[in-house]
């Protein structure tokens, strides 16, 4: 069974959630603080976290950044900051989505089911490219031996590249492959976001956008 972490200090907001979750056949662990979170999060195995930001006693944003120091889970915030400014702060952090308040629960549901389905079927042990290489089993990143810290939305976005190097790829493409069905609730803009994120992370320029088209993987691919 999937298990997910909540961590939202709102006692109804949190109870419906994990309800809602509960009834799709995922195990839930609600917290309401920072502190309380990191206790569940060490304790149990987690593979999603949904997070607010705005916690009484610190941030979710830091609580986002120990998690990716500490695992490459499924990385979500639920939050009513909602300006651009805080959408990239959130993103920076590694999260692999950021919804707003008020916000659909259906909608949200949705999104978790897709992000635990993303990692599924792929068929090789090793895909490199120059000096990044994909690992599957550990579902790691590395480049020149070292490890990336990638959010699993970065990881996927690389995936997708590296499986189309040389093609272009458009951001609907990029939308339907990335984030399934649930493409028509992602902004636009979550796409260069996260491509600015992987690139700057990678550290390289194989990702070129094609003015007008989309985006390509420049390098040659090989799997092993």
């Amino acid at each position: 069974m999937q298990s997910i972490l909540i961590l939202e200090d709102d006692e109804n907001l949190n109870r419906g959630i994990s309800l809602k979750l509960c009834r799709e056949g995922y195990q839930v662990f609600s917290a309401s603080s920072v502190s309380q979170g990191k206790k569940y999060f060490l304790k149990e195995k987690v593979e999603m976290v949904i997070s607010d930001i705005n916690l009484p006693d610190g941030s979710g944003l830091d609580f986002g950044n120990w998690v990716r120091e500490n695992s490459a889970c499924y990385l979500l915030y639920l939050t009513a900051r909602d300006t651009e400014i805080d959408m990239i702060n959130g993103y920076d952090t590694g999260a692999d989505d950021y919804i707003t308040k008020p916000f659909s629960l259906a909608v949200l549901i949705s999104k978790v089911n897709a992000l635990m389905r993303r990692l599924q079927g792929l068929e090789y042990d090793v895909l490199c490219s120059g000096e990044i290489e994909l690992h599957k089993k550990e579902m790691q990143v590395k480049k020149h031996g070292e490890i990336l810290s990638l959010s699993r939305t970065e990881l996927l976005l690389l995936l997708y590249f590296l499986e189309n190097a040389g093609q272009i790829l458009t951001k609907e493409q990029i939308l339907t492959k990335i984030w399934g069905n649930d493409g028509q609730f992602v902004e636009e803009n979550t796409v260069n976001v996260n491509i600015s994120r992987l690139k700057s992370k990678l550290g390289t320029d194989c990702i070129s956008n094609v003015r007008g088209l989309g985006y390509i993987w420049t390098e040659k691919t090989y799997k092993k």
